[in-house]
Order: C-alpha cells, then structure tokens, then sequence
C-alpha cells in the first residue's frame, strides 16, 4: 500500500484530497490539527507519533524531525543497501508528501504582529519534509500548493508519473522554500541600520507578455510580495498589458502619489510625464494636465490618485490613450471606457510613504538603494536671493518641485496654478533641459512669462537661469549645492529672480 505523509498549515482541500488518496488505495500519515481534521472528516488516519514512537514536543516545534520519518522519505528503492536497512529497522517508505508550511509571510504582513508571533511561524518541520522529499523526488512525490491536488489525484489515478512531471513539483518545492528563507533572511536582516551584506529577491511570474520592449524580446511581469505596488493590479477592460505599458503604469502612478489630499492627474510617455496637475475633480485635473503638452498626450497612459467617474471619462473620449489608472473607476465611468474596447483600464492602489531597498539591473548585477521617496518637509529650505518669492508663487514652487521628482533627469518643470506648462526630461546638460522646457510650454501656446521653474539638481553654471530669465522665468527652486553656487545666485538678483534652495537632489536617472 502507498503511503502518503500528510502536514499543512493551509488546509484548503486537503480533505477532500486525502479522501481521493484513501479511494486510490493509499495509507494516510498526518500530524496534529491536520490528523485531527482528516479524522473528523471521516478518514482514515496513523499519528506520526505513532510512526516515530515519540510524542509531538515543545509545543509542537518538533513532530515530524525523526529518522522513521526522514528515511522513509530519503530512501531509493532502486538501492538494495536502503532498502535492507529499512528493513532491519523496520522503518516504511513514503511515496507522497503534502506539506505546505507555517504563514511567516502572513505573520510580518500584519502591521500589529510581534516579532514572537513571527518567530514562531518560522517553520522547521514541514521545510525538512518537503526537501527531502523533493531531493528524493524520482520515487517520493512532493505537493506544496493546494492547487495541485486535483492534478496529483488525476495523475495518481492514472499510474505511473514520469520524470519529469515528478522533477516539476521537486522544482516547485524548492522554489517555495528558497522564497520561505527569504522572506526570514529579510525579516531578520538589519537593513534600515546598515545595508545588508548579502541579498536575496524572490519574485513570482504573474503574466507571460506579449513580447518586451521590442516585439522579438521575450518578457514576463514578475512580483515581489514587498513592498506592495504592481502586483495590486486590476486590470478592468482593454487589450493585454504590454511590456511598454506597466512600465508607464509604474511611473505614472508614483507621478501622482505626491499629492495626499488634492486630485491630481498625470499623463506619461516613455516613463515621463508630458503633463502634471491638481485640480477640483478628475475631470478638471485631466483638463489641466492635458492642456500642458496636448500633442504629447496622443497615446499615452493617464494615471489618477482619486476615482475616476464619467466626467473623466468623458473627457478622455476624444484621446487616444493606451491606459487609464486609478485606483478605482465609477460604475458609469466603466461604462463608457466599456465603448472604447482598445483602452486599458486598470484599477491600481496609490502607494505612499514606501520604506525599503530599490533594485536597478545592470548587467551582471543589481544596484540597490534606498526606495525614492518624496519628502515635502521645507525645514531645509532657504531664500538664496535678495527678492523672495511671494506666497501665490511659493505655492506653486511647492507644486513644481514635486512634479520634477517625478521627471528624468535631467529635468526642469515649468509651472503655473499647480499645472505644468513645459517639461524638459532626460537631457544631457541642464541649459538643454531648461530650454526644452521653455519650448515645449510655447509649442502648447503656454505664456512663460510670471511661471515658476523647478530643476532637480543643482545649476552648474548661470546659463540655465539666463535662459529661464529670458522666458520671463520669476521664481526658480534648486537643491543648490554647486561649487559656482555664488555665480548662480548672483545671476539671478541680477536678473531680479527669485531662488530658492531646498537642499535636496532628485534625480531620477
């Protein structure tokens, strides 16, 4: 008779899986609540206390750590030395385990877990199962995921399973236990004191697209559980995601993240907003932001950090876009997206306020930072210029620094009523990006006279705030920290501009 050895914390299916096995001819070993659930459900069950001939102990932390148990697991019947000294330890093999572990991800998911409840949901057992069985895995077969016990049922009823439908769960085993280790190793490395000496990303493929950035690159979207972000996404209506698309979904989203409690709207292409703007409502935010680059609006991807009702939808109808985002629609805003089959809607949560590392691929390697986080404090802010900025044109150097967080440097933003006006993104010299800026805001009919520019690095010379002067540029916020800080600043009461540094560098490279 099969033996199967049955343990899991996550005990969806497992009963009517284990009645399946018990149809099939099989014996059932289990332990703990898993037996008692198996017995109350009218199966068939020997305790694995009765297997090893020792008590479960120390509050269940050992059970299952036994040689009864792990040499029935890790013996080749094909090897008539293990199969002789089974027999003169009277020891049985097992040909299944079904093992999912402890809920430590679920445990430090909880904002109000303690670090003792997390200790204890680091299973020991139940990953010692699943290796040996998964080492052994040509004669023992290891099922992890609930998922899978209709398969391994079909499977079973059927005969023999091959190599490699046996080497597939061994590979799903150690994956799942290799993501198990990791998420401890994060939860116990020290990283906000120091960065860690060694790191470890586990990810889950969640989509298989289409093709990448280009149609003969293969490409998948894979997850991290940490922090939250792509993987809450929803899509509502539209044609498959691309590659381009949650790229642009991505920095849309963190374009508008900025704004906590105003509405705002962000329209990006090739990860960078063409335009940026708050408003009263989603329709009126849309408008604004619109309005700032009109033409580089066409097929773009629109990103909301409030609801998104039928005004805004139908403002939208006469764009051609490929996504809107937010991180809810209105049942009638759904309905009309619902008339434009191409669109992609696509309900994602505003993420604020992130802690943690950030990853950038470079060949061979990653580069590993602190997330990027806009922080809005002005307790480092400073007047560099005789003439100040008034309050109206502070408010909107507030507005302006925010939105060129957003932007790839080199990035100016020109700004005007809490609405972009010209944006000069990824440039190689910072004069360059101030006077696309200036071009862009009069290629859309945008007076740049009285209009306030943000730069997210510091001027290396006095030409970008000449070239912002002679635009009518007023009013100018910088990190500062240049070695000709003092020729910058003296350019600009020169040129009777305002300045203000806020001692911070945003780059976004």
């Amino acid at each position: 008779m099969p033996r199967a050895l049955i343990s899991v914390s996550d005990k969806r299916g497992i009963l009517s899986f284990a009645e399946e096995l018990v149809r099939l001819g099989w014996e059932i070993v289990s332990t703990g609540g898993t037996a008692s659930l198996l017995r109350d459900g009218g199966v068939a069950v020997t305790a694995v206390d009765q297997v090893t001939g020792f008590p479960e102990m120390l509050d269940g932390r050992v059970k299952t750590l036994h040689p009864r148990v792990h040499a029935g697991l890790l013996a080749r019947p094909d090897r008539a030395e293990h199969l002789r000294q089974l027999q003169d330890l009277q020891i049985s093999r097992f040909d299944l385990v079904a093992v999912n572990l402890y809920p430590f991800q679920a445990t430090i998911a909880n904002p109000g877990g303690k670090f003792e409840d997390a200790i204890e949901n680091i299973d020991i057992g139940g990953p010692a199962l699943l290796r040996s069985a998964a080492k052994n895995f040509e004669f023992v077969l290891p099922v992890v995921d609930p998922k899978d016990y209709p398969r391994v049922t079909e499977l079973l009823s059927r005969g023999e399973i091959d190599f490699d439908t046996r080497r597939d769960f061994a590979a799903k085993v150690f994956t799942h236990t290799a993501d198990y280790d990791n998420a401890i190793a994060g939860y116990l490395t020290p990283w906000r004191d120091t960065l860690p000496a060694r790191v470890t990303l586990s990810m889950e493929r969640r989509q298989v697209l289409r093709y990448g950035e280009n149609p003969q690159q293969r490409a998948g979207l894979y997850v991290t559980e940490e922090p939250r972000g792509i993987g809450d996404l929803t899509q509502r209506q539209g044609k498959e995601l691309s590659f381009n698309n949650l790229l642009d979904i991505d920095a849309a989203m963190l374009a508008v993240a900025a704004w906590t409690n105003r509405v705002a709207c962000a329209i990006v292409k090739h990860t960078t907003p063409c335009g940026l703007a708050l408003g009263h409502s989603a329709e009126d935010a849309f408008q604004r932001a619109r309005a700032a680059d009109p033409i580089s609006a066409f097929g773009s991807v629109i990103a909301f950090n409030t609801v998104v009702n039928r005004a805004a939808a139908d403002a939208m109808a006469d764009l051609f876009i490929e996504v809107v985002v937010a991180p809810a629609f209105h049942a009638d805003a759904l309905a009309r997206f619902a008339e434009r089959k191409n669109v992609r809607v696509v309900e994602l949560p505003v993420v604020r306020g992130q802690s943690g590392l950030d990853w950038k691929k470079i060949r061979g390697g990653f580069l590993i930072q602190d997330q990027f986080a806009f922080n809005a404090t002005e307790d480092a802010w400073r007047v560099g210029t005789t003439r100040e900025p008034t309050a109206l044109e502070l408010n909107d150097l507030r507005f302006a620094w925010a939105a060129v967080t957003t932007v790839k440097s080199n990035a100016i933003v020109l700004a005007r009523d809490e609405q972009t006006i010209g944006i000069g993104a990824g440039q190689m010299s910072r004069i360059d990006a101030a006077f696309l800026a200036v071009h862009k805001a009069q290629q859309a009919g945008h007076r740049t006279d009285g209009a306030v520019l943000a730069s997210d690095g510091f001027f290396p010379f006095p030409d970008g705030v000449e070239e912002a002067a002679r635009a009518g540029i007023r009013v100018i916020i910088q990190p500062g920290g240049s070695v000709r800080d003092a020729d910058v600043i003296d350019a600009a009461n020169r040129l009777d501009v305002a300045m203000v540094l806020t001692g911070v560098r945003m780059f976004r490279h």
